[in-house]
């Protein structure tokens, strides 16, 4: 990130446990699922977080607008202490801070026709006069590729795929400088989540709006994002410019990440790095690397202590591995762009265009 830039949204030491059990003779155990997680957000840019299922990326993406509340740790949007926010100001914020959920049917009233729930929250913000908003609604809908007309059905008449969308075009409809995407695209076909993604980096440039943007889909994140964070078992372990940790990640777990991408080429199978195991779980402690069970390249210092995220080498990153200095070089797995499906090479040239537009940010 431009260190000239002050940062939209920094994140310092942000952490959550979650306490179950207990009763009348059990005892509580605390499962901490983020643990002093730190990262900071240029506007304009585009911030990943990849891990596996329960690394904790959607609790940090909800802790950010405090629909979580951490435990420990500060939260800064453009200056603003979120943590100090009592709930009015809470409330203005979420005009400029919004989120995009993994599954929106939940934050759908099932009763409201979906042209009135994208309209509120320009009236209520008083984004467009009356007479203007229903002429915004379309727009919005045919922006993320829905029909105008597609304002008077109701939630239930929509596919999984299509109330997504509805979902991102609510989002966008009070024009916030940040969104939190959580795994916004996993629920889409795939010519549809390069549609989407597409359409987030033409906003990104035209509007400069910024992204915190979930996933587990590595190409998605490799075209879309600007900066990369990988957590494993709550905690980042390596983040730095996504062009640079994709090209020569310096840590063993975002190995693994990059090596169990499926490949696009029918019948194509990955040679992939042999790692075992599972995560620990949340109610372990550590006095180890954390990823050390599964990891090949382990020795004797990484079960002494859990190493901390410090500066690798020669790149602008930084790694949570001793051996981040030692590690060989990367080789990328080409699959061949001829070889791929007809489907997936049109999604391939919607992310190249989403990465195109990352990389030209002059409004249009």
């Amino acid at each position: 990130m431009n260190s000239s830039m002050t940062p939209l949204l920094t994140v310092d030491d942000l952490s959550k446990t979650y306490v179950s059990g207990g009763g009348l003779f059990g005892k509580p155990k605390s499962a901490r699922v983020v643990s002093d997680v730190s990262f900071s957000l240029n506007r304009g840019d585009v911030f990943a977080l990849v891990g596996e299922s329960g690394s904790g990326k959607t609790t940090i993406g909800r802790m950010l607008l405090r629909l979580i509340e951490p435990d420990a740790g500060r939260i800064s949007f453009d200056g603003i202490d979120v943590r100090a926010l009592d709930a009015a100001a809470l409330r203005r914020l979420r005009r400029r801070v919004q989120i995009i959920f993994q599954d929106p049917f939940g934050s759908l009233d099932p009763r409201v026709r979906i042209g009135a729930a994208i309209a509120e929250p320009i009236l209520l913000h008083r984004l467009r006069p009356p007479n203007r908003v229903a002429d915004r609604v379309a727009e919005l809908l045919t922006l993320v590729g829905l029909d105008a007309s597609h304002a008077a059905r109701y939630p239930h008449e929509f596919s999984g795929g299509q109330r997504q969308r509805v979902a991102i075009a609510r989002a966008l409809a009070v024009e916030p400088e940040l969104i939190v995407c959580d795994e916004p695209v996993s629920a889409l076909d795939l010519s549809i989540q390069a549609q989407v993604v597409n359409l987030l980096g033409e906003l990104r440039a035209r509007l400069g709006v910024s992204y915190v943007f979930i996933s587990h889909d590595m190409a998605v994140v490799r075209h879309l994002a600007t900066h990369i964070g990988v957590l494993y078992a709550g905690r980042l372990v390596e983040t730095g410019p996504s062009e640079t940790v994709f090209a020569d990640p310096r840590h063993p777990y975002t190995r693994m990440l990059l090596a169990a991408t499926p490949s696009p080429v029918p019948g194509a199978l990955r040679e992939r790095e042999a790692i075992g195991g599972e995560p620990p779980s949340p109610f372990s402690t550590w006095s180890q690397c954390r990823f050390a069970s599964r990891c090949a390249h382990r020795t004797e210092p990484c079960l002494a202590g859990e190493p901390m995220l410090v500066h690798a080498a020669p790149a602008p990153r930084l790694s949570a591995c001793l051996r981040a200095a030692e590690l060989p070089p990367f080789t990328a797995v080409d699959d061949g762009e001829a070889r791929m499906t007809a489907a997936y090479r049109t999604r391939l040239g919607l992310l190249r265009r989403a990465r195109a537009a990352l990389q030209d940010p002059s409004p249009h």
